[in-house]
């Protein structure tokens, strides 16, 4: 009778015995222990519009990063805007987390030149130089290496177009310039955009300046209004830029802006 008691006692340690005479008394078998779902996968980003219909702008900042360009990324994130950003190479080198948080947030990187010298005006080798470099420091920050170029002052020439064209790099321009790196105004330059202003345009803006980031919402707020979506410049152009060629904007017929 001592080892029956003994025994029986030892069976009321035992976890699965116990587990299965609770189960048995709730009139269940024990079941297999319950997962976490699994979680869902982020949809696929929609697909640009088709600029050659939709009232399409292209936004785009140079000179950074800087400082100001944190502030500009949240305005942009909290519209949903996504902008192309000329930087110039030593600042990419100097801020290479800003130059990876942009791109991250989706935006495009394109190439304004190391120092930010006069490219229409520069030797074959100060091209080569200044355009290599900033390749290099957007490309060591993000991982990616950009296919456009915005030669500083606007300045280029045949020898430029050849360079890019053997670099792979087509050369960007703009049609709206609000003249903001001489006017610091947030007022004027909002005013200057919004007024000039047309499907198919390029916006050109410089993010170094807290003048310039504070026009951002007000200027994206009134042109939405307007109807016009916010792009990149490859998706202005459906990402057929053509390397050493200028582009100052989309001229697509009639039913441009008319979506």
């Amino acid at each position: 009778m001592l080892v029956a008691a003994v025994c029986g006692w030892l069976s009321t340690l035992a976890p699965d015995g116990g587990a299965a005479r609770l189960a048995a008394a709730k009139g269940k078998a024990p079941g297999p222990k319950s997962e976490a779902p699994e979680p869902k996968p982020e949809p696929p980003p929609p697909p640009p519009p088709d600029c050659t219909q939709a009232k399409c702008l292209a936004l785009t900042f140079d000179d950074g990063p800087a400082e100001s360009t944190g502030e500009l990324l949240d305005i942009l994130a909290s519209r949903n805007v996504k902008a192309t950003f000329f930087l110039v190479g030593e600042n990419a080198a100097k801020r290479p987390d800003l130059v990876r948080r942009t791109h991250a947030a989706g935006h495009e990187l394109a190439d304004h030149g190391y120092t930010h010298a006069d490219l229409g005006r520069a030797s074959k080798k100060t091209i080569v130089s200044e355009l290599t470099r900033t390749q290099d420091a957007i490309r060591n920050a993000s991982g990616v290496t950009p296919v456009l170029l915005r030669p500083p002052y606007g300045s280029t020439s045949e020898r430029l177009a050849r360079v890019t064209r053997r670099m792979g790099m087509a050369q960007v321009l703009w049609t709206v310039d609000p003249f903001d790196w001489r006017n610091r105004d947030t007022d004027d330059i909002e005013r200057r955009v919004v007024k000039q202003a047309k499907p198919g345009g390029i916006v050109l803006l410089h993010d170094i300046h807290r003048t310039t980031v504070r026009a951002v919402p007000e200027i994206v707020d009134r042109l939405a209004a307007k109807g016009y979506v916010f792009v990149t410049v490859s998706e202005l152009f459906g990402g057929k830029l053509t390397p050493g060629k200028e582009y100052r904007e989309l001229e697509s017929g009639a039913g441009q802006g008319h979506p």
